[in-house]
Order: structure tokens, then C-alpha cells, then sequence
């Protein structure tokens, strides 16, 4: 009798487990993807002289945003850069505004030049409906050639934001 009633007790747990755990919503991952376009706002570019074509640079540069879901942002990111050759390594901080006033802020790193290329982005923060944003950041871009009024090169590219945001 005992083990008729464990049964039931055991019967009983799986059930509401299955219930509890069943009805819990899963929060995956959405994804935001943009096409864009950017210039050169001001940069300034310092020789070291410790080797040839060893300088640091501070660019700042703006952004506009078409994504996917027919939304519009501008952006702008200040860009340090350590070039050594054509090697350039760098760390960038890009916050991109919607017309609502929320944010998404990310920051980049990685080199570029060398025959060898690669960053790191990571979102940081976010405001308004990105309060509490995870995630990460990718994107491609091309850099047009430089005309001789401009400060540093245009760029288009496309790129995808993923994310999770806090369960409200």
C-alpha cells in the first residue's frame, strides 16, 4: 500500500513539474539587420617615430541606419586606431540612436590591413526599449576611396545585431 501511494506521490511531482516547466516561456534570441552608410566627421592622425609608419589615430565618424524592419537610425563611433605598417589595430565605442531616442551602444575591437582582419563587438548598453540589451554585433563594410575634400574614407556595408532583452 505504501508503494501504490508512492507511485502516486511521484505521479503527482512529474506532473507538476511538467506543467511548471512547460508553461515557462522561452526568451530566444531576435536579431536586428541594417544596411549602412558612414563618413569621416573629423580624424586626426599622430606619427610615434619609433618605426617607420608608426602613428595613432582618433576619428570620429557618423552613420545612417536602414534596417530591415523599415526602421532608421544615425549612429556615430570614435574610433582609436594604432597603425604600425599596414597593420592597424583598433577599439571603437559606436551608439546608434532611433528616432524614439533609444539606444543600442556597442564596442569593437580588432585589426585591420596585413592581409589580415578581424574584430570583436559586444553591445554594451542600451536606453529606452534596449534597457538591459545582451549581445553581440556583426557586420561587413567597404571603405570608397578617399576624395581629397574628405577627412577619411565613406564606407557602406550591412551588418546584424543579436540580442536578448530583459523579460518585462
Amino acid at each position: 500500500m505504501a508503494t501504490r501511494k508512492s507511485r502516486w506521490i511521484l505521479f503527482g511531482i512529474l506532473v507538476i513539474s511538467a506543467l511548471v516547466l512547460g508553461s515557462a516561456i522561452y526568451v530566444g534570441a531576435e536579431t536586428l539587420s541594417y544596411k549602412l552608410y558612414t563618413w569621416v566627421i573629423k580624424s586626426e592622425t599622430v606619427p610615434i617615430g619609433d618605426v617607420e609608419g608608426h602613428t595613432v589615430a582618433l576619428t570620429v565618424r557618423g552613420s545612417f541606419y536602414v534596417f530591415e524592419n523599415g526602421e532608421v537610425a544615425t549612429g556615430y563611433a570614435v574610433v582609436s586606431g594604432d597603425r604600425i605598417g599596414g597593420t592597424n589595430k583598433f577599439s571603437q565605442y559606436t551608439t546608434v540612436t532611433f528616432p524614439d531616442g533609444s539606444t543600442i551602444i556597442r564596442r569593437d575591437q580588432g585589426t585591420t590591413g596585413g592581409g589580415t582582419g578581424g574584430f570583436t563587438s559586444e553591445i554594451i548598453k542600451g536606453t529606452g526599449r534596449f534597457e538591459g540589451i545582451k549581445g553581440t554585433h556583426a557586420a561587413k563594410l567597404k571603405y570608397l576611396p578617399i576624395e581629397k575634400w574628405e577627412a577619411g574614407p565613406k564606407g557602406i556595408g550591412e551588418g546584424t545585431f543579436t540580442y536578448t532583452l530583459p523579460s518585462k
